[in-house]
């Protein structure tokens, strides 16, 4: 079997990641300030959050005392939800962003004013988002990227960004009705093209599972065990898809992933399992037979086999967190 066009075969990884990346329960507050300010975001595992600087300058501080400078048009999205800072200037007090108070701008989104009565004009204006991130399949590439990934709307690395960046302004400034439902659509676009823009990239050199991605063989395997994960998968049936022999094949998975093939497919399917029963509110024995289970029976060992608890009590432990 001849290998396909790696350019190609990089076109489908990277379509299979965005088509089954999704954000969850998202807030969007509208922030604009004086020419002083300070905001703390406390980290906030399982989620993500993006900063959208429409109007004047910023810096973003990390944990670590990193400092990032950032001018109208550029975007932030912190996949892992790091805590972090945006200051007027990195000398000046914080106060956590939950502590302002806050006005109703419509479902989902409020206004933050943080302008002194002397100033009639804010000084930098910025829209935040906070939501749970969701990589689907993928969801192992969550922990590989970096904890904030910066974006230029103008920067060849994210054409088309600049757009959607001025949509979402419009809708926050206009509070046309429906304006809620479409700014969760345009911020699951602006994630989806910095993702995008990162593994174009090159993930920024990141090792496991980015690493086998970039290799076009082992890429390969891991194409076809997401696109059939109800497949039963052998060693022999992954090796052929890539068109090499079944030890280099292993021996070359288990090195750069650090997990065999065969438990890289088991706690795929079961990563898939957990957002068809939570996200999609599936029944167990319909999510079993989609996973090419022949008894819920069997899918509930293999479930719990995987991650330590039934479906049953995982759905029920995910669902009782709200956002």
């Amino acid at each position: 079997m001849a290998l396909r066009d790696p350019f190609a075969l990089s076109s489908d990884l990277i379509s299979e990641l965005l088509s089954g990346m999704r954000l969850r329960g998202v807030q969007y507050r509208r922030i604009q300030t004086g020419p002083e300010f300070g905001m703390s975001f406390h980290a906030r595992p399982g989620h993500a959050c993006f900063h959208y600087l429409a109007v004047g300058n910023a810096v973003l501080r990390s944990a670590d005392g990193t400092l990032r400078e950032l001018s109208a048009g550029s975007a932030v999205l912190v996949p892992q939800g790091e805590e972090h800072a945006l200051l007027s200037d990195n000398g000046v007090p914080v106060q956590p962003i939950d502590s302002f108070a806050t006005a109703g701008l419509g479902d989902a989104v409020s206004g933050v004013d943080t302008c002194p009565t002397t100033s009639t004009i804010p000084s930098a204006i910025l829209f935040y988002g906070c939501m749970e991130f969701d990589l689907g399949g993928m969801q192992a590439l969550g922990p590989l990227m970096p904890p904030f990934m910066l974006a230029d709307a103008h920067n060849d690395r994210y054409p088309g960004l600049a757009p959607i960046f001025n949509s979402m302004k419009n809708e926050i400034c206009s509070g046309r009705i429906g304006f809620a439902g479409i700014l969760a659509r345009l911020a699951e676009v602006m994630a989806a093209m910095i993702v995008r823009g990162w593994v174009e990239c090159g993930c920024d050199n990141a090792s496991g599972l980015v690493a086998a991605l970039r290799d076009p063989r082992l890429a390969c395997a891991i194409l076809a065990l997401h696109r059939q994960p109800g497949r039963d998968w052998s060693v022999e049936e992954l090796a052929a898809e890539c068109n090499i022999s079944r030890s280099v094949f292993a021996g070359r998975f288990q090195s750069t992933i650090g997990i065999p093939p065969l438990r890289y497919a088991a706690e795929l399917r079961m990563r898939l399992a957990g957002q068809w029963l939570t996200r999609d509110r599936l029944a167990i024995d319909t999510v079993a037979h989609k996973l090419g289970y022949t008894s819920q029976a069997a899918f509930s060992r293999a479930f719990k086999r995987v991650t330590g608890h039934t479906p049953g009590s995982s759905r029920q432990a995910i669902l009782a967190t709200t956002f």
